[in-house]
């Protein structure tokens, strides 16, 4: 097991952010038994309404995809509100991450053209941003970097403050004005910033979601159907938010989960359509 982490502030000049690794070293005895080995990365964005970084939509996410054949790493992100970080802090934080997956891709043992992100609630938000702003990035941040995820996964997502969760856009957008977060909404609403660039994406909620209402991933589902983009969407019938990996250990108390875990098995799936390796 190779698991370390990376100061993106040390990195890139950030205000803040660490990404830590938790992958496989090479499994073999020697490199020359299979010299081409690499997989594809999983960046893993938690929630937490940019307010806070929920540990359990962390690890246990990259654990469970590292199972099935990824390297994963997951994104601690510098939160905003009064005594944090604004837009767009915390998308320069996510872009340098997958730079640096991609920079360094030969000796974490990834493909460096099979990046992948996905995000849960906020995070979600915050990975959505990405996939519609990806293309901006390196203007916005003042150097070049390589911030294009090969495809995102949206778990429960925030996507528009119109039915999203305001206190997200408002720890978000903390410290703007009326008139520039305005502005600023024409793409932060995710749903309206899609275009022609945006990637493909997996995206699930669940019907009764009391937190984030499914009709955000409508939405954005709705946006990529306009424009031609690949996604699968699943909207489960019942479930809580922030059901995470929706196994027994992270949603306590117990729920019917059987149906709902199964959405790792179908992230991992409609990801792996865009890799070349065998696993």
């Amino acid at each position: 097991m190779n698991c370390f982490k990376v100061d993106l502030k040390k990195e890139y000049g950030l205000q803040g952010g660490t990404l830590s690794g938790i992958g496989i070293e090479f499994p073999w005895d020697s490199k020359e038994q299979c010299p081409n080995w690499k997989r594809p990365a999983l960046i893993v964005v938690p929630g937490g309404g940019y307010a806070m970084v929920s540990r359990r939509e962390g690890e246990p996410v990259a654990i469970d995809f590292l199972s099935r054949g990824y390297q994963t790493f997951v994104l601690d992100y510098t939160c905003g509100g009064e005594n944090g970080a604004s837009y767009p802090e915390q998308l320069f934080e996510l872009a340098c991450s997958v730079d640096y997956v991609k920079k360094h891709a030969d000796e974490l043992g990834v493909n460096a053209n099979e990046v992948f992100v996905i995000g849960f609630s906020a995070g979600g938000h915050l990975t959505g941003n990405l996939a519609v702003e990806w293309q901006t990035v390196s203007q916005k941040l003042g150097r070049e970097i390589d911030c294009k995820p090969t495809a995102v996964g949206l778990s429960y997502p925030v996507i528009s403050r119109i039915h999203g969760h305001e206190g997200s856009y408002y720890n978000l957008l903390y410290g703007y004005t009326e008139e520039a977060q305005a502005e600023l909404l024409k793409t932060l609403n995710l749903d309206e910033g899609v275009s022609e660039y945006t990637p493909p994406a997996f995206i699930w909620a669940t019907a009764d979601d009391g937190g984030v209402p499914a009709d955000n991933a409508l939405r954005y589902a709705l946006a990529l159907a306009k424009r031609g983009i690949e996604y699968e969407l699943h909207i489960y019938r019942s479930g809580a938010h922030g059901l995470s990996v929706a196994n027994q250990e992270i949603c306590y108390p117990a729920q019917d989960l059987n149906r709902i875990r199964g959405w790792v098995d179908d992230c991992a799936e409609f990801f792996r359509s865009f890799v070349t390796e065998k696993f």
